[in-house]
Parts: structure tokens; sequence; C-alpha cells
């Protein structure tokens, strides 16, 4: 008589299995964490930046005033500027400059909801709005946005050779928004705001 073959796992196999994906699960983890953390970090820095950009180039094609405000209503019709930064942000038509939507023609062009959780904002002088020209250049209107810097619990902690955990977006007088991550620019920017982050 033939005896039937069995299918299946002996003991050792599945041991070894079982190793295998413990020792992957520890080390992917961790990594995965930092992944995640690191992307909402950017994907906020991101999101701000590009809403200067956005400002500045409607600005200029539009030859009107565009203002970027903090919103704590910014996904509603009445969108306005009040609130602060982690609450969401606006870029919306100022035709007449006054940093204030109101009227028909000033039209909300973007809208961003509330920051992910666990981000936090530091913004210099607790500025809220940057108003750009139709000449496409920052206003100049004293207590425009001029720095803000985007951290989580890890602060702005070194955490790569010469990198921050956090990012600083700096806005020039005329307008120009970039984005940096050098640990000693965002560190030295930090201590100059006199704030902390988070």
């Amino acid at each position: 008589m033939k005896k039937p073959t069995q299918a299946g796992f002996t003991l050792y196999e599945l041991l070894i299995t079982v190793l295998i994906v413990g020792v992957v699960l520890t080390l992917g983890i961790p990594n995965m964490t930092e992944f995640t953390r690191n992307s909402r970090i950017t994907t906020t820095a991101n999101d701000l930046h590009a809403a200067f950009l956005v400002a500045r180039a409607e600005a200029a094609r539009a030859k009107t005033n565009i203002t970027i405000c903090a919103s704590d209503n910014s996904m509603t019709a009445g969108a306005n500027c009040q609130g602060g930064w982690d609450d969401g942000f606006i870029v919306f038509v100022d035709d007449n400059g006054d940093r204030t939507r109101a009227g028909i023609g000033e039209t909300v062009l973007r809208a961003h909801p509330a920051i992910a959780e666990g981000v936090s904002l530091a913004v210099a002088n607790d500025a809220t709005f940057f108003t750009y020209t139709s000449a496409g250049l920052g206003s100049g209107v004293a207590g425009s946005v001029s720095q803000v810097i985007v951290c989580d619990a890890r602060g702005v902690a070194e955490s790569s050779k010469d990198y921050s955990a956090g990012r600083l977006l700096v806005a020039t007088p005329l307008g120009r928004a970039t984005v940096l991550r050098d640990y000693t620019l965002v560190s030295n920017a930090l201590a100059g705001m006199g704030k902390t982050c988070p």
C-alpha cells in the first residue's frame, strides 16, 4: 500500500518564518514611523509654499492684489481671515488690498484645511497674512509673514547630517518664498523668533 504524502510546514520552517517576520517588523516599524512624520512635515511645508507660489503667479497674471491668510473656516463658502495657521489658510483675490475677504469679486483661489495632527507651526511675530500686489511683489505691509517653522514632537532637532527634522519657510518682502531644511538655519530662525516648536 502507498502511504499518502502530507503537505504542510514543519515546526522548524514555521519557527524560521516567524523569526524572519519578527526581524522585519522590528526593523521596519521605527523606520515607517519616521517616514510618516517626515511626510507630514514635508506635506505641510509644501502646501504652504505652494500657496505662496500660486498667490504670486495669480497676482502677476490678474494684475490685482492676492492675499494668503490664516483661516479657521477655510473650507466654508464664507471663508475669511481669522484664527491661526494651524486651523487652515486661504488664498483669495483681495481687490481693495485690505487683507479682509469681502465682496463679490474676492474669490477664494485655494483653501487648505487644518494642518495634520502632530504637526505644529511657529510663525514669526504671530503674522497671519501675506499680500502680493498687482506686480507680483510683496506689499511690504508691516506684520506680513516672514518666517514659518513647521515641526512636530521632535522639534527642530538634527535628524540627519546638517538637516533639521523641521522645515523653515522664508517669505522675503519682495514675495519670494523658499522652504529650507538646513539645521543651523532652522534652529537660528526659531531662536530669533523667541518661540518653541512644538
